[in-house]
């Protein structure tokens, strides 16, 4: 009898171990996935009236249209918001910087370390304001293929979503008129 009880107890003893064990691979097995999301837009309409001018401000359908993108990502927790250091993509991104209470941070997209960006980002929701040029490559290094060519002059309200899950990116593009 008292070796049947401690067959019993090693058994019981064995079993709970091994349960451990594949309770403890199966938490590894299920670890959350790391989830970047990028929402990129171009700066709202600007002001034309000065040819000349490099550095123009939004006019008043491009101020309409940056209270607009601010309704748009109210829903969505952002942690950060970019923006290159022009008064029209400033100007594009101040709503919804306000609404959110985040200050931007200014870049350059010319010297993106995409790596980096990646890397500094990781797990957070990220808007990005650039232009008409610069946001589609900024997606396309994100996405590390040439999907998107150069915006047309008047398209303000392309919304590229990037999101990337565990490395592996996904995206989408939609027109926010």
């Amino acid at each position: 009898m008292r070796t049947t009880k401690l067959i019993i107890a090693i058994t019981i003893f064995i079993v709970g171990s091994i349960s451990c064990n594949d309770s403890n691979k199966d938490m590894e097995n299920t670890k959350e996935a790391v989830v970047s999301t990028f929402y990129f837009i171009r700066h709202a309409e600007k002001d034309r009236t000065d040819p000349e001018n490099n550095d123009p401000e939004l006019n008043q359908d491009g101020l309409g249209r940056a209270i607009h993108w601010a309704e748009v990502f109210d829903p969505i927790d952002l942690d950060v918001i970019y923006s290159t250091n022009y008064e029209r993509t400033s100007m594009t991104a101040a709503p919804t910087s306000v609404k959110k209470d985040i200050d931007v941070k200014y870049y350059d997209p010319k010297s993106v370390d995409i790596e980096a960006f990646k890397a500094s980002n990781e797990g957070l929701n990220v808007l990005v304001v650039g232009h008409s040029n610069s946001t589609p490559t900024f997606v396309n290094n994100l996405l590390e293929i040439e999907k998107y060519e150069h915006m047309d002059d008047h398209d303000n309200s392309s919304l590229f979503i990037v999101r990337i899950i565990d490395g592996v990116a996904t995206d989408i593009r939609l027109k926010m008129d």
